[in-house]
């Protein structure tokens, strides 16, 4: 069972920076993809970045030039910077892994229990 410990978030006014940092445990099996999702209230969740094993990174069109996703493989580590916050960024940010599973042939996803980001003045 893999577990994601999320960490990071909170208060910080428009235009401020926040880094967001995810620990994963008790993974048996390699972390191909790991990534942020962010859920605010009245949406649904939704992509931030994603990044895989090998470095490469997918970004939500609103994040692009804001925030950047990088991973600590040997740290089983995935942050996000954030920078040039804005009010619209105010929600619940989600860690995701996507564990392989090389004796089941199966890719399982697994969550974090989520951090708030508040942008306010």
């Amino acid at each position: 069972q893999v577990q994601l410990v999320e960490s990071g978030g909170g208060l910080v006014q428009p235009g401020g920076s926040l880094r967001l940092s995810c620990a994963a445990s008790g993974s048996r099996f390699s972390i191909n993809v790991m990534g942020w999702y962010r859920q605010a209230p009245g949406n649904q969740r939704e992509l931030v970045a994603t990044i895989t094993r090998g470095g490469s990174t997918n970004y939500a069109d609103s994040m692009k030039g804001r925030f950047t996703i990088s991973r600590d493989n040997a740290k089983n580590t995935v942050y996000l910077q954030m920078n040039s916050l804005k009010p619209e960024d105010t929600a619940v940010y989600y860690c995701n892994a996507k564990v392989w599973n090389v004796l089941l042939s199966k890719d399982n996803n697994y969550w974090g229990q989520g951090t708030q980001v508040t942008v306010s003045s």
